[in-house]
């Protein structure tokens, strides 16, 4: 499912107009961003958890020519699926 795919089901089960519902989205969308870069968390019971993880410097290789390059640190984004969600699946 993509975006536009979501949007219309979304629309449909709300019985909202797909530009209310693309609005809607957009909203929870940047919610959760501005949270995540705050350092936060955001748990959806039921659903599942969006945290914040970090990744440590590390060496890796360039498959070409095998020569070892330096991969930098960086936060990720990560999702941990609830309880009932993972129940349903």
């Amino acid at each position: 499912m993509n975006k536009a795919e979501l949007i219309a089901k979304i629309a449909d089960d709300a019985d909202i107009t797909k530009t209310q519902a693309n609005a809607t989205l957009d909203s929870f969308i940047e919610a959760v961003t501005k949270t995540l870069k705050s350092g936060n968390k955001v748990t959806l019971v039921g659903f599942g958890t969006f945290s914040v993880s970090k990744r440590a410097a590390r060496n890796g290789r360039n498959p070409q020519t095998g020569a070892v390059i330096k991969i930098k640190a960086k936060k990720v984004a990560k999702f941990k699926a609830g309880k009932e969600l993972s129940a349903k699946i």
